[in-house]
C-alpha cells in the first residue's frame, strides 16, 4: 500500500465529509486545517483519484469520493466497536468516553460525577453532548446515552439509574395569591408553566387525563424548552409547574416550592425512569467506572427524594 497511514487518512476523510469542511474536522480532531488538507491530499495521492471538490462555498465529493465514503463508514464503525470490545478487557480507565444526556440532568448530576471520576483517572477524557434530542449510541458513535422517561422497545442495553416521578409544584407566594387547588379540575382556574414538548414524555395531558375522560386544565402562561428555566419560573411565582422530581426535589425539601398532590397523582401510577443505554454487550472499563459513579452519586433512594416529597 502506497500510504502507510491509509486507515488513519480514511478516518480523517470520513470526518471531513460528515462535518462538511476541513476546518470543522480540524477542530474536532485538534489539528490545523492545513494538516487535514495534507492528509486528504495524501489519501488522494495514494488512491490516484480526487475525492473532494473544493470551492469557496462548499465541499462536495466526486463519484470516487462518494463510493469511498459508502465503503469507509461501516469499516470505521466496525473498527471502533472492535476497539471498544477489546479495550473492555483491560482494567485501565483511559481514553475518550462519549456520552449524551438531557442538559439539566447533565449539569446537575452528570458533570459533577464526571469531575470526580476524571480526578481519580487522569487518563480519561470526556465528550459530553447535552441535548434534548434522542441521541443514539449506534448512529452517534457514543459509549452510552442517558434517557429519561419510558423506553420504547429497543435493541439497546438499558440500566435504570433511578425512578422518575412527575410533580405539580408552585411557590408559596403564588398559592397564597391564587389559592391552592384541591383537585385536578381546579387547575382550570390557574396559570400554568408548560414545556415546549419534545422527547421528554412530560405533558399536562397526563395530568388532565382521567378514567372517565379528559379533565380541564388552566392557561399556559409560560412555555419553555428547558427544565431549569421552568423551575425558575415556578420559584418566581409565575404559576404551577409540572416537573420531574430530580428537578424540583431539593426545592420541595427547602419549602421554596410546594408539592400539589392532586387526585392521588394518577400520572405517577407507573413511574418512568432515568436510564443509561449502551449498544455493546461488554461495556468499556471507563463506562463501567462512570456508571458506578453515577449510581453512587444519585443514590438509592435518589438524592432528590426525601420525606418532604
Amino acid at each position: 500500500m502506497k500510504d502507510p497511514r491509509f486507515a488513519e487518512h480514511l478516518a480523517v476523510f470520513a470526518e471531513v465529509v460528515r462535518l462538511g469542511s476541513f476546518s470543522a474536522a480540524a477542530r474536532r480532531r485538534g489539528q490545523t486545517p492545513s494538516a487535514i488538507v495534507r492528509q486528504i491530499g495524501a489519501l488522494e495521492h495514494s488512491l490516484g483519484v480526487p475525492l473532494l471538490i473544493r470551492s469557496t462555498r462548499a465541499l462536495t465529493m466526486t463519484d470516487a469520493g462518494e463510493r469511498l465514503f459508502e465503503r469507509t463508514q461501516p469499516l470505521l464503525d466496525q473498527l471502533a466497536d472492535t476497539h471498544a470490545e477489546i479495550a473492555a478487557f483491560d482494567g485501565a480507565v483511559a481514553g475518550v468516553l462519549r456520552l449524551a444526556c438531557f442538559p439539566t440532568f447533565g449539569k446537575r448530576y452528570v458533570i459533577p460525577t464526571l469531575q470526580r471520576v476524571m480526578a481519580e483517572h487522569p487518563r480519561l477524557t470526556v465528550e459530553l453532548d447535552l441535548t434534548e434530542r434522542l441521541a443514539d449510541p449506534v448512529l452517534d458513535r457514543l459509549d452510552a446515552v442517558i434517557r429519561i422517561g419510558r423506553l420504547a422497545d429497543s435493541t439497546l442495553i438499558a440500566s435504570k439509574l433511578a425512578d422518575q416521578y412527575r410533580l405539580l409544584v408552585a411557590s408559596p407566594d403564588y398559592l397564597a395569591h391564587a389559592g391552592r387547588p384541591g383537585s385536578v379540575a381546579e387547575l382550570a382556574g390557574h396559570r400554568l408553566i408548560d414545556k415546549i414538548h419534545g422527547a421528554d414524555l412530560l405533558g399536562w395531558s397526563d395530568v388532565a387525563a382521567k378514567p372517565g375522560g379528559a379533565g380541564a386544565i388552566g392557561l399556559a402562561v409560560f412555555r419553555c424548552d428547558d427544565f431549569e428555566a421552568m423551575r425558575l419560573a415556578a420559584l418566581g411565582n409565575v404559576g404551577i409547574a409540572f416537573l420531574p422530581d430530580w428537578v424540583v426535589g431539593t426545592d420541595i425539601h427547602t419549602k421554596d416550592l410546594i408539592r400539589l398532590d392532586l387526585d392521588g397523582e394518577h400520572w405517577n401510577a407507573a413511574p418512568s425512569g432515568v436510564w443509561l443505554l449502551r449498544a455493546l454487550e461488554q461495556p468499556s472499563a471507563r463506562l463501567r467506572v462512570v456508571t458506578s459513579a453515577l449510581r453512587e452519586s444519585i443514590g438509592f433512594p435518589p438524592v432528590w427524594v426525601g420525606k418532604a416529597t
